[in-house]
């Protein structure tokens, strides 16, 4: 009896430290531009009442940027808190033995309960990887990735796990909206096979056009269906911010949000444009972090991810990280070397080698293309879009739109540009005498960033006026890209061998 007696206080007195400790809410968007938020300065309304919500509540960062401007990339970094160089998922590919601990492995060693929905094999460096549970199940078989009240079931499942674990929890949701395919149903009737109805869809004729983008029936008809996927992520954020309320868990539970990049349109995503890599971060850090705050001042970047929630958490950071906590910012301190972010760009989910580095101000973003040869023409992700192929048609018989469809296939060598006045990035100031100390200051510190960082990019950029060199340097790249993709076949050939012979054995033996 006495050891049942014990058993049963050492269970409540763990289950006390458990309730003790700060849970911790990552909640993500996939393919979203920050100013797509209201909270963010979105032009159209009602695009998403939750997390305005949830920026009135928290902390919300202005200058806040992620590192890559598409999916594995961009989200390897927040997990590893190393730049894609560094943690060596430049691209979409497993990277077996990374040699560095994630979320999961530094999470699940201090105690905690881990568990992710949404965009799983993209998270980590390979998959499938060590987290308690994936929340991507639901009754009668895989949970729906445009479906809004999923995510709360999942967040209730995650909590539910970890109480019975009898352990704080570290939840990552990963919603798929904005991610195409969007929600497309119009007046006109037309829908995609879809019964996932945002809460609001928007029009054509009342959406917004970005500035890097052209005023145009089909494009309108495309971001009114973009703006409408925004309200369904936005849907998706609601249900699962009610499911840690309803558990009775929001008052000691850290929730951050964000986007993994930006829209899925041309001269957003796939680039390291301003708007490529702008995201709308907020944190809502239960008696820490004022109601309401607004940071504008720091640059924060996704880098500073990981060592900011393990700074939260009170665990110590592992060596070789390139980020640093801004933990000190949601308490209202200030921090200096918060001037610019650097952000990298290697290759696309198609094994193209683009590599491209920027760096960025509150004011300046300078961009190094060394691809850029006048003829090799850059494999996007928004190519295959209504707003492009529009674009291309266009281009041939408008002057302007020609200009930026040339820019948008073959890009220059450098580019500058002044957010501040030109956040589209439509005027490139890399030859104009007025601004040549702005650029030469923009040159040094991302040579500077290259050194300490390692960055196998530095000769190159060093020799950036050598185009011979460049075109070595890329083709260099792009034949490393290729063995990589034959030995991942010759693999995946022998693999599926091996399942074939065992699924024979099976066969026979039955």
């Amino acid at each position: 009896m006495r050891w049942i007696s014990l058993l049963f206080v050492l269970a409540l007195g763990s289950n006390l430290v458990a309730a003790e400790r700060l849970n911790f809410l990552v909640i993500t968007v996939d393919d979203m531009s920050a100013d797509s938020i209201g909270a963010f300065g979105c032009k159209l309304e009602g695009t998403s009442p939750h997390v305005d919500q949830l920026a009135k509540q928290g902390m919300r960062f202005q200058h806040a940027h992620v590192q890559v401007g598409n999916c594995m990339p961009s989200r390897n970094v927040m997990w590893s808190g190393r730049y894609p160089h560094n943690n060596r998922v430049e691209g979409f590919y497993q990277v077996r033995n990374p040699g560095y601990p994630v979320l999961a492995d530094l999470m699940k060693k201090a105690g905690y309960f881990t568990g992710i929905r949404g965009k799983v094999a993209h998270s980590t460096p390979y998959s499938p990887y060590s987290w308690d549970i994936v929340l991507d199940e639901a009754a009668g078989g895989q949970a729906h990735p445009k479906d809004p009240a999923s995510y709360g079931a999942s967040v209730e499942r995650g909590i539910r796990g970890a109480k019975e674990a009898w352990k704080p929890f570290c939840l990552i949701i990963n919603i798929m909206d904005p991610h195409k395919p969007f929600y497309a149903e119009g007046r006109s009737g037309e829908t995609i096979d879809d019964p996932h109805k945002p809460t609001r869809v928007f029009q054509p004729e009342e959406v917004p056009i970005p500035g890097f983008l052209f005023d145009d029936p089909v494009v309108r008809k495309e971001l009114a269906h973009y703006y409408s996927s925004v309200r369904r992520a936005d849907d998706s954020v609601g249900a699962a911010l009610a499911a840690l309320q309803s558990a009775g868990e929001a008052g000691r539970t850290v929730v951050m949000f964000l986007s993994d990049h930006g829209m899925p349109l041309p001269f957003a995503k796939t680039q390291l444009y301003h708007h490529s890599t702008r995201t709308p971060w907020i944190v809502r850090w239960p008696g820490v972090t004022k109601a309401g705050a607004v940071d504008n001042q720091h640059m924060i970047s996704a880098v500073d991810m990981l060592p900011t929630l393990l700074d939260i958490a009170g665990i110590s950071q592992p060596s070789g990280l390139d980020g640093r906590s801004f933990a000190p910012l949601l308490k209202g301190q200030t921090q200096d070397n918060r001037e610019m972010v650097v952000k990298e760009y290697n290759e696309n989910a198609g094994g193209s080698r683009d590599p491209m580095r920027a760096i960025q101000t509150k004011k300046w973003l300078y961009v190094f293309n060394p691809w850029s040869s006048g003829e090799r023409i850059m494999q996007t992700a928004t190519t295959g879009t209504p707003t492009y192929r529009r674009f291309r048609a266009l281009a041939q018989n408008d002057p302007a739109l020609a200009a930026r469809h040339k820019l948008y296939q073959f890009r220059v060598v450098e580019e500058l540009y002044d957010v501040e006045s030109d956040p589209d990035c439509l005027h490139n100031l890399i030859h104009d005498a007025k601004t040549a100390s702005n650029r030469d200051g923009l040159r040094a510190a991302l040579d500077q960033w290259m050194v300490k960082t390692g960055d196998p990019m530095l000769e190159v950029f060093r020799k950036r006026d050598d185009a011979a060199f460049r075109e070595a340097y890329v083709r260099g790249q792009e034949r490393e890209a290729d063995e990589r993709r034959a030995d991942e076949g010759k693999k995946g050939d022998k693999k599926g061998k091996r399942k074939a012979k065992a699924a024979g054995k099976a066969k026979g033996d039955c």
